[in-house]
């Protein structure tokens, strides 16, 4: 399988080989160029299952205006 660069040199990586590697999104890549001429590519930080704060990501979104979560959180107060 091969895939082309585009013209600011970036390929997109196959969702087989981004589940393989556990890759999530925003998550940094390490490429290692290897003797025989190929590269060796491998995720470079953790998976998300492994680092708590990335678990977390997108679970705070709520569905309300901003002035309603400070109302809740700081009391009827907070907005003046």
């Amino acid at each position: 399988m091969s895939y082309a660069l585009t013209v600011k040199s970036q390929v997109t990586v196959p969702k087989a080989i981004r589940h393989h590697l556990r890759l999530v999104p925003g998550q940094s890549i390490d490429y290692e160029p290897l003797p025989d001429g190929s590269v060796r590519m491998t995720a470079a930080n953790k998976p998300a299952e492994d680092n708590p704060f990335l678990a977390l990501v997108g679970i705070g979104i709520r569905r309300q205006p901003t002035e309603e979560i400070m109302r809740e959180t700081r009391g009827e107060d907070s907005m003046r």
